[in-house]
């Protein structure tokens, strides 16, 4: 796995309208040859713009956003529904075919519903709630690197480190008992990566079971976490139903530790892959917080948010037709040579905080403030107590996630 000698030519990125020498609409999502890279393939779309079609697994043409203003512009634009259960909304893959058959709460609806949920989870998620956690988080991440020390090297940093930090913090969180975490992690996995459909649908259906079971054990004997005071506390909407708390509790039960996860593992593989960067982190150069900022935007582990036209769009002399979809290429987006100088590069001392992978608009990601904190204490504190951290194995050898789902490494062997 080799980097970039040069810098990729810097493409004017004002839209005109379609080519009159229409370029063959390549398939999306595609898999990265490095996993923290955009796929070569997508060469041809930075090349033609900010907007530009794109083939889905089933032949389907819709539309890819990869130019940075124009994703804010759309992903702020009502008219773009977020809806998973309607017959047109676009998949990445075949497997989520049955998925749009299941309400999803959040991320699945738009407003004014999307507003009534997120007012019920906000001040779990705010900057004062979060702050409070990082005592609890900094002895989670403590715990892990004690065993992973008593046990000595090599170890496998995703099963050892990067999965269970967030799993117990989200666990913690929600009240959800950690020592179901093989359980629901394994659920999670098939979520997002079972090979069919069937294996998709039937891991949800077990988590909503299960999590079910728990709310209805919370109902008659109450505990402490974020799902006893969705079943307890008084709410100006009234009380929230069964429903939506097993809906809340699956998207981030998976959500709260899937994501973090994978920007732990593929974060540490990245700053091993960059030891200039690396030594400016451990000699106090830069501070971890612009570390963190600067992976989120060169990592892009949500690639492909998904969105439907509700009405027609009018694009710079396009026109995005009610009914078409629409994918957000975080990668691209995020590598966008408008907004960030040499943007295949990390670079600790640019300001990144304008970076798009957690989304924009009212469905910007409500975790966001949990996610920095963890990537924070985990990173710092990984760097800290293991300086001679090093891969295990030949980059090569590591293998990385399919372009479809959640970008990230399957496995990580480390020595020290």
């Amino acid at each position: 796995m080799t980097e970039p000698t040069t810098e990729p030519a810097r493409q004017d990125r004002a839209f005109t309208g379609t080519s009159t020498e229409p370029t063959p609409a390549p398939p999306f999502p595609q898999d990265r040859e490095c996993p923290y890279h955009p796929p070569t393939g997508y060469a041809s779309l930075r090349a033609q713009g900010p907007l530009s079609r794109v083939t889905l697994f089933d032949g389907r043409p819709v539309w890819a956003v990869t130019g940075h203003a124009l994703a804010r512009r759309l992903l702020a634009d009502p008219r773009l529904s977020t809806d998973r259960t309607h017959p047109g909304f676009p998949i990445p893959a075949e497997r989520f075919t049955q998925t749009r058959q299941r309400r999803v709460a959040l991320l699945g609806v738009d407003d004014p519903e999307h507003n009534a949920q997120r007012r019920k989870l906000i001040p779990s998620f705010s900057v004062k709630r979060i702050a409070a956690l990082r005592p609890q988080i900094q002895e989670t991440v403590d715990g892990l690197l004690d065993a992973m020390e008593r046990q000595g090297p090599p170890s496998e940093l995703v099963a050892d480190f990067a999965l269970p930090v967030p799993s117990t913090v989200i666990c913690a969180l929600l009240g959800v008992p950690y020592a179901d975490h093989a359980f629901f992690e394994g659920c999670s996995r098939r979520l997002l990566c079972g090979p069919t459909a069937s294996d998709v649908d039937g891991a949800r259906i077990e988590l909503e079971e299960y999590l079910g079971a728990l709310i209805d054990r919370k109902r008659a004997q109450p505990g402490e976490g974020l799902l006893d005071e969705l079943i307890h506390r008084d709410h100006p909407d009234g009380p929230v139903g069964r429903e939506d708390l097993v809906s809340f509790a699956l998207i981030l039960l998976v959500a709260g530790h899937e994501t973090t996860a994978n920007m732990i593992s593929l974060g540490t593989f990245t700053l091993l892959r960059h030891p200039g960067q690396l030594a400016a982190l451990r000699s106090g150069e830069t501070t971890t917080a612009a570390v963190v900022e600067e992976l989120l935007r060169f990592l892009s582990i949500a690639e492909g948010l998904q969105r439907l036209a509700a009405e027609d769009i009018e694009v710079g002399g396009t026109t995005i037709r009610k009914g078409e979809g629409v994918f957000f290429s975080t990668s691209l987006i995020n590598r966008d040579a408008d907004v960030f100088d040499h943007p295949e590069t990390l670079d600790w001392d640019r300001s990144a905080r304008h970076h798009l992978a957690f989304g924009f608009g009212v469905h910007q990601c409500l975790g966001q403030n949990l996610a920095r904190t963890e990537l924070d204490i985990a990173l710092r504190t990984l760097f800290e107590r293991l300086p001679d951290l090093r891969l295990a194995v030949p980059a090569d050898e590591i293998r990385h996630k399919p372009g479809d789902t959640i970008q990230g490494l399957l496995e990580l062997p480390v020595a020290w």
